[in-house]
């Protein structure tokens, strides 16, 4: 049988337990707009009377109270690795939209200040030489025009490689962050590992850890892996970027400009020390495949417009005449968008003629506008210099639009999965109302009970055995 003082400690543990349910509970609510936080739950035991009775034991006591057996956080281990992922495959496409964004925003097509404007007015300059070449002042306005192509081409092209060098310097300080983030999550796995073997809670900590981790995916997509000591270790593709407590450094190789970029000299990232790439998703990713495929991509694009402009203007002016008889010369010099320039000042030096007006007879030939009609005509041309560059800008366009569906869509997949680790994880201020008055019930219980066997025992030592006195 129990004795009469056993209800005492019974009670008090009840005390302890619903104090301590209290207690998490403030915390959560103090929280509740804390970034990162997991909410947190108090797991209770009952104690049992006798955790190793005699064969022929006959107690009757029913148990010693509750216990705490754990403060327990409210993740979902699947959760968080699917938003992990989910948040790495957004950030990828959101730095891929953004990155069509800005060439979108370069080509500023269709505008009356960009290159297929101004590729128009330059065939209309031709025109207006082939309508009326005696006068000077068309084959001056023609010039000026060209130029005016050649360096929306040149504009272009830089501005191309001004993105380029601002991801590869963007691209540097993304590196030493994910490093440092590294660095961080192998201190704090040995933190979460010291305060569990003393067996304290680590919660708080492996919030921040989290929280870090979720960064470190939106960067580079990394995954994890939990361990039961409880430690985890990061990965980029398959490949250990934190092991428990030690890490290891990224570096960034690789071309810093555009005009030193070539298919076989690609901007890459690699692992410290070694000549192995590491595998990276994300938004770090994304920055790889616009400094590697998309710039380089339009780039060449451009390149191949320029090079069409110069190669086929100059294949007539070269075989025609300017107004003075002479044979013409190069219009445009300069075979890429970067170095496309009008290679003739002077406006008598416009060859605009397919006729020779200083034939030798008995040669007949005079001064004509055949030429000038041709160039104009190479701006409806099916292979023409508007052509290539129009595909350009249709390619561009769909690729950017398509981009920016599938950003769209992410990011929905992404809210929903956030939606159920918010659930699974947040803080619910009406929940936490509800357990806060639920443990203030049991504690106000418990001390009844504490008051109740105080009474009982005040009669039992203080009024038993007085009858007859």
């Amino acid at each position: 049988m129990a004795s009469s003082f056993s209800g005492i400690n019974t009670a008090l543990t009840s005390l302890y337990a619903q104090r301590r349910g209290l207690d998490i509970t403030g915390q959560n609510i103090a929280n509740a707009n804390t970034e990162g936080y997991t909410k947190q739950r108090v797991r209770m035991a009952s104690q049992t009377g006798s955790l190793n009775p005699g064969v022929y034991a006959t107690t009757t006591q029913v148990g010693n109270g509750v216990t705490i057996a754990g403060v327990e956080r409210g993740r979902n281990a699947y959760l968080d690795e699917r938003g992990r992922t989910e948040h790495a495959n957004s950030a990828y496409l959101q730095s891929q939209k953004a990155a069509y964004g800005q060439i979108e925003s370069v080509l500023a097509e269709p505008s009356d200040t960009a290159l297929q404007a101004r590729l128009h007015d330059m065939w209309d300059g031709w025109n207006d030489v082939a309508n009326n070449w005696q006068d000077p002042s068309t084959r001056s306005s023609l010039l000026e025009k060209s130029r005016t192509v050649a360096i929306t081409l040149n504009d272009t092209r830089a501005s191309l490689a001004s993105q380029f060098g601002a991801n590869r310097n963007e691209m540097s300080a993304y590196v030493d962050q994910v490093n440092t983030l590294a660095d961080n999550i192998a201190h704090m796995n040995n933190q979460v590992v010291v305060a569990r073997a003393a067996g304290l809670e680590a919660n708080e900590l492996q919030d921040q850890r989290d929280v870090a981790v979720m960064k470190l995916s939106e960067l580079t997509g990394a995954t994890t892996q939990a361990k039961t000591n409880g430690a985890v270790n990061v990965y980029m593709g398959t490949s250990p970027l934190v092991s428990d407590f030690s890490t290891r450094k990224l570096e960034l190789s690789g071309p810093p400009n555009l005009d030193s970029w070539t298919p076989t000299t690609q901007v890459a990232l690699k692992w410290s020390g070694t000549d192995t790439s590491a595998t990276v998703g994300g938004t770090m990713g994304s920055m790889l495949d616009t400094m590697n495929t998309i710039i380089p991509g339009i780039s060449g694009q451009l390149d191949d417009v320029a090079k069409g402009l110069a190669d086929s203007v100059n294949a007539l002016t070269t075989s025609g005449y300017d107004v003075n008889g002479d044979p013409g010369v190069a219009f445009f010099d300069g075979t890429n968008a970067r170095d496309i320039k009008v290679a003739i000042d002077d406006p008598d030096k416009v060859a605009f003629s397919a006729g020779n007006p200083k034939a030798v007879p008995p040669a007949v030939a005079a001064i004509d506008n055949d030429r000038a009609d041709e160039l104009a005509a190479l701006g409806t041309s099916q292979n023409g210099p508007d052509a290539k560059y129009q595909q350009m800008i249709g390619q561009l366009g769909v690729a950017s639009q398509a981009s920016s569906r599938r950003s769209e869509i992410q990011d929905a997949v992404r809210d929903q999965v956030d939606t159920s680790r918010e659930a699974e994880s947040g803080v619910n201020l009406d929940e936490e109302m509800t357990n806060l008055l639920t443990y203030q019930r049991g504690y106000e219980a418990a001390s009844r009970v504490l008051t109740t066997i105080d009474s009982m025992l005040d009669q039992l030592i203080n009024r038993t055995g007085l009858v007859g006195r």
